[in-house]
């Protein structure tokens, strides 16, 4: 897969995944741990630095980034993990006014070391941990202690020294609720601070069809942080035409459920020919968990889909029907390619961060979730 990234700012979560698997203890990691009020990034988002300054991703507002670019560096020197706060609340000399944000930041920054290799490795075998790492030093405490929970129970990682069992004991309800999620959150547990990083594998966006409309759409999935891949049902793809898909494959309708990883994956039907979608559609709903199954065309098009499985003795239940979007997409009145893959990634980004897709004008309340809400 070719990427085009080279500005931090634009870089995807799956970015700063791969960045973060392959760099070595030259680099460091900045994460955001605690936002208190509003912040650009919210708990969990990464930067990465090598030891020349060059990033990818971001964590604040880029007016602070040559103060995180400094820890970064200081962080490299001596090796040494630390907690930096960022007090953006008032005006403030010292940041200047009008940054857009009023907030505190909490900030880890810590090597690049091999303490991220089992997490890496975890999650690129398609497991769910949760990195609990020691923000706050406190009695036989250091910031970046650490162990890595899955759902086999924790473990001690390399070049760390693991954070206490009775610490552990006391965040046990925290880090059981987070694994298989993609939040993040402090606890505090008496004398230091953890901070619980619930890390999942990448969404996949599942792409069924072989037409030219889907170029835009692997570009824009892509470009949301997806892994993207392409079944085509009839006949080899072009790969040159889709440069920036994870993976291109063709077989049979029925053999679309292969490789699913249910939960995780979210799969845009859209070979323009019925019969491959009806197949395509049964086989992903009846062998398949996935959450969402959308489907191309005009909503009179499912209905035929519907009574042609209806007639081969398949009734599509409710619970079935409830995860099927048709027609795909959210209501953004383009009609351009373009404009239609926008469209139908919104959905999916909506879809998989739980959210209504609605204008954020008409929301109540704030815009992120925080502890207290969840």
């Amino acid at each position: 897969m070719v990427s085009e990234n080279t500005d931090p700012w634009s870089a995807t979560e799956k970015d700063v995944r791969e960045q973060l698997a392959t760099l070595g203890p030259d680099a460091t990691v900045a994460t955001v741990a605690a936002v208190d009020g509003s912040a650009y990034r919210r708990p969990g988002a990464k930067m990465l630095v090598t030891a020349d300054g060059a990033a990818t991703g971001a964590v604040t507002a880029g007016c602070l980034e040559p103060s995180v670019l400094d820890c970064c560096e200081r962080v490299h020197r001596t090796g040494v993990s630390e907690t930096e706060r960022f007090d953006l609340t008032g005006e403030s000399e010292t940041w200047g006014l009008g940054l857009g944000c009023n907030g505190v930041i909490d900030l880890l920054v810590e090597p690049r070391d091999r303490s991220w290799d089992p997490v890496t490795e975890a999650l690129d075998s398609g497991l769910a941990v949760a990195v609990v790492t020691a923000v706050e030093s406190g009695p036989e405490t250091a910031v970046g202690d650490r162990v890595l929970v899955d759902e086999t129970g924790s473990r001690a990682v390399p070049d760390r020294d693991p954070v206490s069992r009775i610490h552990l004991e006391r965040a046990t309800d925290t880090v059981d609720r987070l694994i298989g999620t993609a939040e993040t959150t402090t606890v505090d547990v008496g004398e230091t601070t953890l901070l619980i990083d619930g890390l999942t594998p990448l969404p996949e966006l599942l792409l069924f069809g072989s037409q030219n409309d889907l170029g835009p759409l692997v570009t824009l999935g892509s470009r949301a942080g997806f892994r993207v891949s392409v079944h085509s049902p009839r006949s080899g793809i072009d790969e040159s035409a889709v440069p920036r898909a994870d993976d291109v494959r063709t077989g049979h309708p029925s053999t679309v459920a292969a490789g699913v990883t249910d939960e995780h994956t979210y799969a845009v039907v859209m070979s323009h020919n019925l019969v491959d979608d009806r197949i395509a559609v049964e086989t992903l709903l009846r062998e398949t968990d996935v959450p969402y199954v959308g489907v191309m065309g005009p909503r009179d098009r499912f209905e035929r889909l519907r009574d042609e499985l209806a007639r081969d003795g398949v009734s599509l239940t409710a619970a079935e029907l409830d995860r099927v979007a048709a027609p795909v997409g959210l209501d953004l009145g383009g009609s351009t390619p373009t404009d239609i893959a926008l469209s139908i990634v919104s959905e999916v980004v909506a879809v998989h961060n739980d959210c209504s897709g609605g204008r954020l004008k008409d929301r109540t309340g704030p815009i992120h979730p925080t502890e207290r809400d969840r």
